[in-house]
């Protein structure tokens, strides 16, 4: 059953699809907010649908973030037909913590959770960056219950990538008297968001970031030691390797698509940091109705 609370997302948009991010007038939606049970206790979530919305969509978010990284989208999704219900991972946003010994298998299955509140047995699923992960996992061993899959931003790392990414430190941070732990977190966006343009992102991610550093980082480990090739090789479903030329797991995605070219679908948008979502929304949008409903 789904606790609710209510926000208003105000979008631009018309009747009908293309033309709803071709020339978009204003109207309003609303995202409902609350909490549903999984395993690892309640799950922490947005959803969002139109009147006569019919296909279930569930979108994954990167880490350290939340569900919030999809308010930009969601309605403009519920307006093109779908049923939109974005997750926080276990001990992200305002969702419970997972177990201390926790696999990506345990994460993965707020999908589950999602899909029985929704009351469906199926549904697409998008998810971005370590979210991307956990719908690879999930697909791999739920064919069953994913209609499509777009993978946006996928970790598939070289090894000077994963020394890279190992630099980073998103865990708790030593409280200092004279704030200098929160400039910490500040220099780590910068470092990790390669041509960010816009300064209001970053510090709302920022921010989004130090609520929960005390759980939000516990995914990552999971994700640099799993192999996540084998885990690309199991999926059955139809699958979008999805990214854009500016974000730093560019490389790597390409590299996910090129493990299985005859299979795995490919679009990348131009620019843009790992933010995409937020800096170009609406192209965003567009390519992944269009491959949903292709």
């Amino acid at each position: 059953m789904f606790m609710l609370r209510r926000i208003n997302a105000i979008v631009g948009v018309n009747s009908g699809w293309p033309a709803t991010l071709e020339s978009m007038s204003t109207t309003t939606l609303v995202i409902r907010r609350g909490y549903l049970d999984g395993a690892a206790g309640q799950i922490h979530y947005r959803r969002c649908l139109s009147e006569g919305a019919s296909e279930p969509l569930i979108l994954l978010h990167q880490s350290p973030l939340s569900s919030v990284q999809f308010e930009a989208v969601m309605p403009s999704l519920a307006e093109a037909g779908f049923d939109v219900l974005a997750l926080d991972m276990p001990g992200f946003g305002m969702s419970d913590v997972a177990a201390e010994d926790a696999t990506l298998e345990d994460f993965a299955s707020i999908i589950s959770a999602g899909l029985g509140a929704m009351a469906r047995a199926d549904a697409h699923i998008v998810g971005h960056h370590s979210g991307a992960v956990l719908a690879a996992v999930f697909a791999a061993t739920h064919p069953r219950a994913v209609r499509k899959l777009v993978l946006n931003g996928f970790p598939l790392l070289d090894e000077a990538e994963r020394d890279h990414f190992a630099t980073f430190y998103f865990g708790p941070k030593e409280l200092k008297p004279d704030g200098s732990h929160l400039l910490i977190a500040w220099e780590n966006r910068l470092r990790s968001t390669p041509d960010w343009t816009d300064i209001r992102l970053m510090h709302r991610y920022t921010v989004e970031g130090l609520h929960r550093d005390g759980s939000n980082w516990r995914v990552f480990p999971l994700v640099i030691s799993t192999d996540l090739a084998a885990v690309l090789r199991r999926i059955e479903v139809p699958t979008l390797m999805f990214t854009n030329t500016g974000e730093d797991l560019y490389a790597a995605t390409k590299r996910a698509y090129g493990l299985r070219p005859d299979f795995f679908e490919y679009a990348e948008l131009q620019g843009g940091s790992h933010d995409i979502i937020d800096e170009q929304s609406e192209k965003w949008v567009r390519e992944i109705v269009s491959y949903l409903r292709s």
